[in-house]
């Protein structure tokens, strides 16, 4: 939670190569200016340890958000529309050649370890804006995770309800304006599509997966509606967490929830989630520009199958609150089908299982928790193995209480899942609105450009490929780009 986003590079390119404007001659210096800021940001980015990229995202955030006017006013003027009352004429000389990075696409180069994905070339202004915002938008995602890193670190006290609700809050505004923009690049690439038969270069920019990740950043949002007041997941961390010292003088305290409401929210999000993972495995039979990774397809079933979980967790608890102790059971059992656990979480004793299948659940268990610690792809199984856990505390608790305080008969799970209600929706997706250039800013890009804007003096060449294939780029290797000397540990 939310999905470990990579930020893609560019090429250097200069707009006055390609573009004139004679009504504000310095419009094109002024554009690559700022797209030189971004493409440096991103490579900085790309070069810092994923452990600490999180100092280096609000430069990116923030040099994207300041190169988007001038990108949208060069759009503006090659439509013949006007920026704020104000005609701009912009008159394309050759058509532009501008490489990016993909990082969702599906590419042989990324088997072989080391090896980045080739860039593609794009042609058209058109496809800069789909780069550039759907870069922001990724960016977006990340300050997400950024804001939500701190509820999942046990190497320090548990944060408190107050902070935790800040925390959810900032992510939740994050995700949306993430949603808003993948929303409006949708849209605009499906008319693109539709209208002049385009065929997108890579499958980052396609409608459908931008459809789909449009899908996916409102399935994460609703799931932070339901995650702001769910008490468990924080629970079961809380227990997990050495640095924790409230446990001497004063018991978890477990208040009761909405847990219908929470549950149809969680169907709500699965519903999204799976309208993202059928966009995305179409990809590759439909064309469109080839298929995602693996990697992204198999985050989206997960998240898929944790939401159904979620909401099959929370009608049991509504049973047990009712007294129906074995519906309880009965709907952990529908849950446990949908993470793809095995059903007895526990033997008769109420210990837990042992065996080759424990020790690889903790393996992998203190693998993700390294992960946490240390900043890199933690939640890549779209918080599957956070809802196991609370899983194995629910079914130690009721099971004990059924068979020593109510033994009640556990139903069959089959006709609860065919009974489960639609989904509800909670949050409104507000239409992303293009920034525009104030008025003050356009006049004074109606001066001639005080100096000239050159290509050649920013190399197109990454320096990336240069350190990070070379070294690094067979298997079992592994180079250090700072000091350029392999590592074959």
């Amino acid at each position: 939670m939310p999905y470990p986003f990579v930020l893609p590079t560019t090429s250097s390119f200069s707009f006055s190569s390609c573009f004139s404007c004679e009504s504000h001659p310095s419009l094109p210096l002024n554009a690559s200016t700022r797209r030189g800021v971004v493409r440096e940001d991103l490579k900085a980015f790309k070069r810092t340890p994923r452990e600490h990229q999180g100092a280096k995202l609000p430069n990116v955030v923030s040099s994207l958000t300041a190169y988007l006017p001038y990108l949208f006013a060069v759009d503006a003027g090659l439509s013949q529309r006007a920026v704020n009352g104000e005609e701009i004429a912009v008159i394309l000389k050759t058509a532009p050649a501008i490489e990016w990075r993909p990082t969702l696409s599906d590419s042989a180069a990324v088997a072989v370890p080391g090896k980045e994905p080739a860039r593609v070339k794009v042609h058209s202004l058109e496809y800069e804006v789909f780069f550039v915002l759907s870069c922001l938008a990724n960016a977006h995602t990340l300050q997400a995770r950024i804001a939500l890193h701190p509820l999942y670190v046990l190497s320090t006290a548990p944060v408190g309800t107050q902070q935790r609700q800040v925390a959810v809050s900032a992510a939740t505004k994050s995700l949306l304006d993430a949603a808003s923009i993948y929303d409006y690049l949708a849209l605009r690439a499906e008319g693109l599509t539709s209208g002049y038969g385009m065929a997108p270069p890579c499958a980052d920019i396609s409608p459908a997966a931008l459809r789909a990740q449009c899908s996916l950043a409102m399935a994460e949002a609703t799931l932070l509606a339901v995650l702001k007041d769910d008490p468990y997941p924080a629970v079961v961390a809380q227990d997990r967490n050495k640095n924790d010292t409230e446990w001497m003088y004063k018991a978890p305290d477990i208040p009761k929830v909405r847990a219908h409401l929470f549950a149809r929210l969680c169907l709500a999000a699965s519903e999204h989630a799976a309208q993202a993972y059928s966009l995305c495995a179409g990809l590759g039979r439909t064309g469109g520009g080839g298929k995602v990774n693996e990697s992204f397809l198999r985050y989206l079933d997960n998240l898929r199958r944790t939401s159904r979980a979620k909401a099959c967790r929370f009608f049991g608890i509504d049973s047990e609150l009712g007294g129906q102790t074995g519906t309880a059971i009965a709907w952990l059992n529908a849950g446990l089908q949908e993470l793809g656990v095995e059903k007895n979480l526990s033997d008769a004793g109420g210990k837990k299982s042992g065996g080759f299948g424990r020790l690889k659940e903790k393996w992998t268990e203190k693998r993700e928790d390294k992960k946490v610690e240390k900043g890199l792809d933690w939640g890549a199984d779209a918080g599957r193995l956070e809802e196991t856990r609370v899983y194995e505390m629910l079914w130690e608790k009721w099971s004990k209480q059924n068979d020593t305080i109510m033994t009640q008969v556990v139903p069959p799970s089959g006709p609860l899942l065919q009974q489960m209600p639609m989904g509800r929706e909670i949050h409104t997706l507000k239409p992303f609105q293009p920034p525009q250039l104030d008025p003050q800013t356009l006049e004074a890009m109606r001066a001639p450009p005080d100096r000239s804007d050159d290509a050649t003096l920013y190399p197109s060449s990454d320096e990336d490929d240069i350190m990070g294939n070379s070294i690094g780029a067979f298997p079992g290797t592994q180079g250090d780009y700072r000091t350029g000397t392999p590592n074959y540990y």
